[in-house]
């Protein structure tokens, strides 16, 4: 039995896990139960509520409790410690981390006019368009990715940013420019999967562990563990990337003061089989430089998000 949330999008990705479990064990069968979150009933924007797993802490619970054997994630929505009971057993092939902008005709940014507006649920997203044009009107926007582009085409906004592999695993046909990554950083562990098992479940782990991808899991490890040391979250805009080059990896990290006037930057790398360390070494880096001052300010821009 696999948990995931009732989502479009979440039931795609878990699709995606349990054909490539079937096709890596044979005779195993699967059957998903999908499970409503808190993230999932609150129409506040993401940074608003002031509460951490908001998409998965009820699917967890019942793997704990054995409603479920396991549970698909996206990578992002899992928290940096797992409960004791729980492990995190298993970090499939990963999508493309990059940011999207979806425009009516697919245009660059550069290509808004002054003024339009850009719809995102992301602090992150927010920030980091508003230091690439100071001129453009950034609001917040819920609902499930099928919306949010609907709004861009009935002509509600003019753009919306997404993760492109969400529009990727839906396979939507619809026009978009990517956000360079090097100057536009995705959130940690963006487009990667997390199936987290009981701890104690060794045959589960087992089975998980057949489709695990070690450049996947290298680069999620050091996202994550970059976030863990900056207790980063939906509320604090900090965007990471990790890449695996051979026996590599290479971290680059921003953060961002919320007013966007303001970026702090790290970039380290090191030895892929040692990934978690080399992104704890690129957190210390960004709070050598200040990362825990730049953040102060954030309540104010959340309350005045909250009150659009």
């Amino acid at each position: 039995m696999v948990g995931t949330r009732k989502s479009r999008l979440s039931i795609a990705q878990t699709n995606w896990a349990v054909s490539r479990l079937e096709a890596a064990n044979d005779g195993a069968e699967y059957e998903i139960r999908t499970i409503t979150t808190r993230g999932d009933t609150d129409a506040r924007p993401l940074f608003a509520i002031d509460q951490k797993g908001i998409f998965e802490k009820e699917i967890d619970r019942q793997v704990i409790e054995g409603g479920v054997d396991f549970a698909v994630h996206s990578m992002k929505d899992v928290p940096s410690e797992l409960p004791g009971e729980l492990l995190l057993a298993c970090v499939p092939a990963r999508e493309s981390s990059e940011d999207v902008l979806i425009t009516r005709d697919g245009g660059p940014l550069e290509s808004l006019k002054a003024g339009a507006t850009v719809g995102t649920s992301s602090l992150r997203r927010a920030v980091e368009i508003s230091q690439l044009r100071t001129d453009l009107d950034i609001v917040p926007v819920r609902g499930n990715i099928e919306t949010r582009i609907h709004k861009v085409e009935s002509g509600s906004l003019d753009a919306i940013i997404l993760a492109r592999a969400g529009i990727s695993r839906l396979g939507l046909d619809t026009k978009f420019h990517t956000l360079d990554p090097k100057t536009f950083l995705p959130s940690p562990c963006q487009g990667a999967l997390g199936l987290v098992a009981r701890a104690d479940s060794a045959a589960t782990i087992s089975m998980l562990r057949t489709i695990e991808d070690a450049d996947s899991r290298a680069e999620v490890d050091a996202e994550r563990a970059l976030s863990g040391t900056l207790e980063s979250g939906c509320r604090f805009p900090v965007g990471a990337r990790a890449v695996c080059d051979g026996s590599n990896v290479d971290v680059r990290a921003a953060a961002f003061s919320v007013d966007g006037k303001e970026r702090i930057d790290a970039h380290v790398g090191g030895p892929k089989d040692d990934a978690a360390a080399v992104g704890r070494s690129a957190g210390e880096q960004l709070d050598k430089h200040g990362v825990r001052q730049l953040a102060l300010n954030w309540r104010a821009k959340v309350a005045e998000w909250n009150s659009r």
